[in-house]
């Protein structure tokens, strides 16, 4: 009964020394990999932006000062688009009230907004025109107004192509970051020789977190640059309602001396 028991320990010993030799056989990266699989990763978005990979993390950063930029043209934009309004609606009401073109560029011969500049062009054809008001003239205060009212509609939409780029653009700068650090994250498994979710998730989580930035970025900025174009165009309306009221100013001023002739007769 002893040899039985004497083989047996042998194959136990015999199993145990595989056993290691094969421990000592295996690649280094396995053996890294088990223990990577088992440590902790900050997995919170400021942790995954520092585990990041250098071209991602520049994304990173790139997307989030393209939104502070979009809330920066919306708030600059609001207050001077509110401001911008509120200044020449009291203009047009100026404009609607019983006042004549002289006494209106008196009055505003030291302002500079919108409707101030209107007033002025128009009383400087006037003078251009030497009183006259033709037919030719209305023609020439028309195109003036135009003039005008475009320049300051375009003054008006600067910044609004800066939120259009990043409303188209972010999105794939976001998604070029994410294929950026997936396709790092399938070289680290790779080189790991594992598939363990443990190695491979923090990767594409930082990976993910890119697109996320993208449409941070992109949502935002597409909204306020409606709710720009909105207010740039109600502004333009009021631009417009001015330059009709200074055409009809004309006109009146114009049937004025006629009525004065008819009167007399």
């Amino acid at each position: 009964m002893r040899k039985p028991q004497g083989a047996a320990a042998g194959r136990a010993g015999a199993a145990i020394a595989a056993v290691a030799f094969i421990a000592a056989a295996l690649p280094g990266d396995a053996w890294a990999a088990a223990d990577l699989a088992t440590l902790p990763r900050d997995l919170s978005p400021w942790g995954m932006f520092l585990g990041a990979d250098a071209v991602v993390r520049t994304v990173m950063v790139g997307l989030a000062l393209a939104s502070l930029a979009a809330w920066t043209v919306w708030l600059a934009k609001s207050i001077e688009l509110r401001r911008s309004s509120a200044v020449a609606q009291r203009g047009l009401d100026r404009l609607e009230s019983d006042i004549t073109l002289q006494q209106a560029a008196a009055e505003t011969a030291d302002q500079h907004d919108a409707v101030a500049q209107m007033i002025q062009t128009v009383d400087r054809e006037a003078s251009l025109s030497g009183g006259a008001h033709d037919d030719g003239f209305r023609e020439r205060v028309a195109l003036r107004l135009e003039r005008v009212e475009a320049a300051e509609a375009r003054r008006a939409a600067i910044g609004t192509g800066l939120l259009a780029s990043i409303g188209a653009v972010a999105p794939f700068v976001g998604l070029f970051g994410t294929v950026w650090g997936i396709m790092n994250a399938f070289i680290g498994i790779s080189k790991a020789n594992t598939t363990n979710l443990a190695v491979v998730a923090p990767g594409i989580a930082e990976a993910l977190l890119a697109t996320a930035l993208g449409l941070v970025a992109a949502i935002p900025a597409v909204v306020i640059y409606n709710h720009l174009t909105r207010r740039v165009t109600a502004y333009r309306a009021l631009l417009g309602d001015a330059s009709t009221q200074l055409l009809l100013m004309i006109s009146r001023e114009a049937a004025r001396p006629a009525q004065r002739a008819r009167m007399v007769r």
